[in-house]
């Protein structure tokens, strides 16, 4: 039981202090990212400080690495061992670094891939699917789907319309490549590639660069964020 009355929280008291609505934190509750609320004699919900710092916790977390995985991590708190619920934590923390690398592999392939001359094309410069396929160590359905989702367009040969990759070509799939590896979805890319083929590829390139390492900053600064809530609800519930 609470030893100080301002322990003691309504509904909207969380809410407020959390940056939810009163709804949204009963759905919360629901779904057992806060603990069972006490009631008053009259039904009311009474809540304490480790109901809030559990919104809290989720609030930061559902930032970092999304609503589904937030809330898996804080009903750990409250219902596992402190150990397994830290290492839920961790798990999370080693994706984003795990993209740190990728994206610093991304900055160096592309740097590299934009300084390659693509001037004097010959005919024999040409590759087919299969070929560039191995030679980026994708399967060669992928780039398919590029060409399908307008990534990277290749000629086609008449009649029988079979795919021919030129230079210009193949390094728009190894931008394409890189970037997916850093994390880069299919409609972000998409939105990206029609510019870099106007010829603005350093500039835009990089830009979409230091986007993605802005949202891994952010992220990061939301998992810290949540680890100082989720101490928080650890100590309140003595299992820290």
């Amino acid at each position: 039981m609470p030893t100080r009355k301002s322990s003691v929280m309504r509904t909207v008291d969380v809410a407020r202090r959390a940056g939810y609505s009163v709804q949204q934190v009963r759905n919360l509750e629901g779904a057992g990212v806060l603990p069972p609320a006490k009631r008053t004699a009259a039904g009311y919900r009474t809540y304490e400080e480790v109901h809030l710092h559990s919104a809290l916790a989720y609030r930061a977390l559902a930032a970092g690495t999304g609503p589904v995985e937030a809330k898996r991590i804080v009903r750990a708190v409250h219902e596992r061992p402190a150990s397994e619920a830290l290492a839920l934590l961790d798990a999370v923390h080693a994706r984003l670094d795990r993209e740190r690398t990728d994206l610093a592999l991304a900055k160096e392939a592309a740097a590299a891939i934009r300084a390659e001359p693509i001037e004097d094309i010959r005919p024999s410069d040409a590759m087919s699917v299969s070929e560039l396929a191995a030679a980026l160590g994708v399967r060669p359905s992928t780039l398919r789907h590029w060409d399908v989702e307008g990534l990277v367009v290749p000629d086609r040969i008449s009649p029988r319309g079979t795919r021919r990759y030129a230079p210009a070509h193949t390094r728009d799939a190894r931008i394409v490549h890189q970037l997916r590896s850093a994390g880069y979805r299919i409609d972000a890319l998409r939105a990206l590639m029609p510019g870099l083929r106007r010829g603005h590829r350093s500039d835009d390139l990089g830009a979409a660069l230091a986007e993605r390492d802005a949202s891994i900053a952010a992220r990061s600064r939301a998992l810290l964020d949540a680890a100082a809530a989720l101490s928080a609800v650890l100590a309140a519930r003595g299992r820290d």
